[in-house]
């Protein structure tokens, strides 16, 4: 889109190599590639949002020239957050995810039955259509639609969301960010189950397979301008009441 002439382009091991900071512009789903890019190689990520939500990209097209030229200037902050990783009986490959790693049946609209460990300690046996195991930074994003808590990015710990469970008792469960969990396809499952990395990669599981999820030894730095805040982020983007003058605005009929 640029031409040859403008500027060079390179792949994402190159900008790796060589980058002091990544401009990411688009939505979170941008960031979410970026991510798993550049965690391994410690460049940190500045995201300009160009999608709808916009939780990790915080700079709007119209604050370009005041919060870039901030951040080209040395007036910023770092956050780290944490990506998980995850391995499936048979698969050589452990992808990483920076929102969540999630177990759901593939086709046919039935519940699997799996069994969860923490630590190789037993959990429980769910019935459901999956579950997500999400980080800090995933908390806001898919876990949030189905009933999970808004965790605070620096928090060392996952949370394990079933996914319409058969079971009222079954809740959003909260561990320590160091715990192993793994996920284990019993039998009795009918039908075919996957798993999904930030719904960018896929495998299927077989009855019988586990999965096993841990953090990812890198972490994603991500650059954010002058004045952020986790908290105004949730107002805006959540549309949570705001105040003024000390007292909630609202509307009384």
């Amino acid at each position: 889109m640029l031409g040859e002439s403008c500027c060079r382009s390179a792949s994402w091991e190159e900008m790796g190599g060589e980058c002091d900071l990544l401009i990411a512009v688009g939505g979170d789903g941008n960031i979410l590639s970026a991510a798993r890019a550049m965690a391994p190689h410690g460049v940190p990520i500045l995201g300009i949002n160009r999608g709808k939500l916009g939780f990790l990209a915080d700079v709007s097209p119209d604050q370009i020239n005041t919060q870039l030229k901030a951040v080209l200037d040395g007036d910023f902050t770092t956050e780290e957050h944490f990506l998980l990783e995850g391995l499936v009986d048979g698969q050589d490959e452990a992808p990483s995810a920076l929102n969540e790693v999630l177990v759901h049946s593939a086709n046919m609209p039935k519940m699997i039955e799996m069994e969860l460990y923490v630590d190789d300690k037993f959990v429980y046996t769910q019935n459901s259509d999956g579950l997500i195991v999400s980080s800090p930074t995933g908390s806001t994003a898919y876990a949030l639609s189905a009933g999970g808590p808004i965790m605070h990015p620096s928090l060392d710990a996952i949370v394990l969301v079933p996914m319409f469970p058969h079971s009222l008792t079954n809740r959003p469960l909260v561990v320590p960010g160091n715990g192993e969990i793994r996920v284990v396809i019993t039998s009795a499952t009918e039908v075919e189950a996957k798993v999904s990395f930030d719904s960018h990669l896929e495998f299927r599981i077989k009855p019988g397979d586990s999965l096993t999820v841990r953090k990812k030894k890198e972490k994603l730095k991500l650059v954010h301008p002058p004045g952020h805040s986790f908290y105004e982020i949730c107002r805006s983007k959540l549309d949570w009441a705001s105040r003024t003058n000390n007292r909630y605005t609202g509307l009384v009929s």
